[in-house]
């Protein structure tokens, strides 16, 4: 074998050699570039759903703040009886007691108990003023700081008051009913926020 031929075979293996190492390198950087598009797990996580169980919560009970839907925290309420039958009583005093800011609730619940089952009342917990944490009162009583006030959220920052429904009253600083959040029920004690049954 002459070395002419030696040096041919040579070259061709050393050039299938690079080609294939660059082959490897062209794929090693690519990978991470195009994972690179795709959104972060943090980004995924601020605007999944999320469940929650609610099978140990029990009637004038709230639960959470839970877990933050799209970085908000969400109250879900138990509500008595007697808190429901409060919500009709001091209409005159909410700034929109029909819930007529669409933007503020979906379809379902466009109605007195803000929700799509009555007992329970799922809202941001966020106060429509300036995004601080309303606290909830639940017993449905004049409150000492305002008597005629029987109960719902009240937040400490500003004095914004809101009924059991999430409903805002008339002349705090707060111009707009909690957020309600789209949800829905998957069984009779697990719900879905940031799902619609309609658009599931």
């Amino acid at each position: 074998m002459g070395s002419d031929q030696v040096n041919t075979q040579r070259r061709y293996f050393l050039i299938g050699a690079t080609a294939a190492v660059a082959g490897v390198g062209i794929v090693g950087a690519a990978i991470p570039f195009l994972a690179s598009w795709a959104p972060s797990a943090r980004a995924r996580a601020a605007g999944a759903p999320i469940e929650v169980d609610v099978s140990k919560l029990k009637p004038g009970e709230m639960l959470g703040p839970i877990p933050a839907w799209r970085g908000k925290p969400v109250f879900v309420v138990y509500r008595t009886p007697e808190m429901l039958e409060s919500l009709d009583a001091e209409t005159g005093k909410l700034a929109d007691p029909e819930s007529n800011d669409l933007d503020q609730q979906p379809d379902y619940a466009h109605n007195s108990w803000r929700s799509r089952k009555p007992e329970f009342g799922i809202y941001l917990g966020l106060c429509t003023h300036l995004g601080c944490s309303p606290k909830l009162h639940m017993d449905v009583k004049p409150e000492p700081f305002d008597a005629d006030w029987k109960g719902g959220f009240f937040c400490p920052c500003h004095g914004s008051k809101f009924d059991l429904a999430g409903r805002v009253y008339s002349g705090v600083p707060a111009p707009n009913n909690l957020e309600v959040p789209p949800y829905s029920f998957i069984s009779d004690t697990v719900l879905i926020i940031g799902v619609d049954e309609e658009s599931a």
